[in-house]
C-alpha cells in the first residue's frame, strides 16, 4: 500500500520533529495518542494533556487551547476537515514538512529547525504563562535562567479546568458553592505559591471565560448564547455584574492568607479584558479589594491602548499586553478562525503601534509593563519595539531560551 501523506499548518511547536501514536477520536484521555478533533475547547483539557500532539481542523495560532498545548510543548497540526476524517489508527507527525503519514513509521529524527531565538539577557524579568501546576516546576528546573523568571500567569479558568471545577456552576450553587468555589482556589493556589523560587510571584488573571466555552463545561446554570463570544460579556464586564465572584474572591483571599500567611502577599490579581480606566477604576470597590493587593491590568484593546495613561493613574500596579487579542481586535480577524490567518498577523504595523504606544505612556507613569510574545516573534519585538519591564511567554517556548543560559 502507498503511504499516503496529508499537509497541514503547525499552530503549536514540540520538542520533537516527529510525532507518532495512536489517533485518539473519542475526547476522553489516552495517554501517548493522537488526539483528534474538529476543535479545541475546555472540555477536551483531559485530552489533550493526555496527547503527544493534536490534530484539528479548526483554530488559530493563539486560541486558548492552543496557549495550553504551547505552554506544554504539545504540538498543534491544523489540517482540512476532509482530511481529518481520513486519520483513523497509528499515525506519523512531521513537525519539520507539517504533514501527516499513515503508519507507525516516519522519517529519522532530526534536531527541528526553527526561528533562532535572542539570548534570554533581552528579556529583562521574564514572566513564563503556565497552564499548571507541573509548568512551574518545569521552569524552575531549567538551570541558571530560572532566577530570570519574575512571576508566573495565570488564567482562572485555567486552574479550574487542572482542578475539574465548573466554575460557573460553582458561582450559580448559592452561598455554600460560592464558599465551595473560593476555598477549592485558595487550595490550589497554595500548592501553586508553594513552588515558587524566593522573589518569584504568581500572578492570576481573575476568571474570564466566554460564553462559548462556558457552555462546554457548565452543566446546571444557564448560560447566555452570544452571537459574537469574543466581544461580548466576559473578563472585567462580567466581573463588574457579577453579585457571586466578589464573595468566592473573599473566600478565596481569607483562605489563602490563614494558610500561608505572609507568603499570601506573593498572588496577586488581574483585572482582565477591560476597554478604560472608569472600568477599572470599578473594580476594586466591586470586588472589595483591600489597598495592599495589588490590581493589574490587561491591556488588549484598542481602547485601552488609548486608555494607558489613565488606567494607570487609577491605580493599576502593572500592566500586561495581551498581543493575541490586541491583534484580533487591530485587525478585525478572529484569532481562532484559520479562514481569516492571513489576515491575523501578530507583526502587524498597527499591532507594533499600539503596543509602543502603550509601553511609552506605562513608561512616563513608572508603571511595570510585560508583553506577550510568541516565540517566534520575540527577536522581531526586541528590534522594534521601546524596552517594556519585560516579556511573557508561553512555558515551553521560554524553556527554550532559560536552557540556552550559560552556567555560572
Amino acid at each position: 500500500m502507498t503511504e499516503q501523506r496529508i499537509c497541514g499548518v503547525l499552530l503549536t511547536p514540540g520538542t520533537e520533529p516527529v510525532v507518532g501514536g495512536p489517533c485518539n477520536r473519542t475526547g476522553e484521555p489516552l495517554d501517548g495518542s493522537i488526539l483528534v478533533a474538529p476543535s479545541l475547547n475546555p472540555k477536551l483539557y483531559a485530552a489533550i494533556m493526555a496527547a503527544r500532539a493534536v490534530v484539528c481542523s479548526s483554530g488559530g495560532l493563539t486560541g486558548h487551547m492552543q496557549s495550553i498545548c504551547r505552554a506544554k510543548s504539545i504540538p498543534v497540526l491544523r489540517v482540512d476537515r476532509t482530511d481529518l476524517d481520513k486519520l483513523i489508527g497509528e499515525v506519523t507527525l512531521d513537525l519539520r514538512s507539517q504533514s501527516i503519514t499513515f503508519g507507525s513509521g516516519g522519517s529519522a529524527e532530526t534536531e527541528p529547525t526553527g526561528t533562532s531565538m535572542p539570548s534570554p539577557e533581552q528579556l529583562g524579568s521574564a514572566c513564563a504563562v503556565i497552564a499548571d501546576l507541573d509548568d512551574i516546576r518545569t521552569v524552575n528546573t531549567s538551570g541558571p535562567g530560572a532566577a530570570r523568571v519574575e512571576s508566573f500567569f495565570l488564567r482562572e479558568e485555567f486552574l479550574c479546568l487542572a482542578a475539574a471545577l465548573s466554575p460557573i456552576d460553582a458561582l450559580y450553587g448559592g452561598t455554600a458553592g460560592i464558599d465551595a468555589y473560593g476555598r477549592a482556589i485558595a487550595g490550589q493556589l497554595q500548592t501553586y505559591v508553594e513552588q515558587l523560587l524566593p522573589g518569584q510571584q504568581l500572578i492570576l488573571r481573575m476568571l474570564d471565560l466566554r460564553s462559548d466555552d462556558a457552555a462546554r463545561i457548565t452543566e446546571q446554570a444557564p448560560v447566555q448564547p452570544e452571537p459574537n463570544p469574543d466581544m461580548g460579556l466576559h473578563g472585567t464586564r462580567w466581573l463588574l455584574r457579577s453579585v457571586a465572584y466578589p464573595q468566592a474572591l473573599h473566600v478565596m483571599l481569607e483562605t489563602l492568607q490563614a494558610r500561608l500567611g505572609a507568603r499570601a502577599a506573593r498572588v496577586s490579581l488581574s483585572a482582565p479584558f477591560l476597554n478604560d480606566a472608569e472600568e477599572f477604576a470599578k473594580l476594586r470597590p466591586h470586588l472589595g479589594l483591600p489597598a495592599e493587593i495589588p490590581l493589574s491590568a490587561f491591556i488588549e484593546t484598542p481602547a485601552a491602548v488609548h486608555a494607558t495613561s489613565a488606567i494607570c493613574a487609577a491605580g493599576a500596579d502593572e500592566l500586561f499586553l495581551g498581543t493575541k487579542d490586541l491583534a484580533q481586535f487591530y485587525l478585525a480577524a478572529d484569532r481562532s478562525n484559520h479562514l481569516v490567518a492571513e489576515s491575523y498577523r501578530t507583526r502587524h504595523p498597527a499591532v507594533l503601534d499600539g503596543l509602543g504606544k502603550a509601553i511609552e505612556d506605562a513608561r512616563k507613569t513608572g508603571t511595570p509593563t510585560r508583553v506577550f510574545s510568541l516565540g517566534a516573534d520575540l527577536e522581531y519585538y526586541l528590534e522594534r519595539l521601546p524596552t517594556p519591564t519585560g516579556y511573557m511567554m508561553c512555558v515551553g517556548e521560554l524553556q527554550r531560551l532559560l536552557r540556552a543560559l550559560p552556567v555560572g
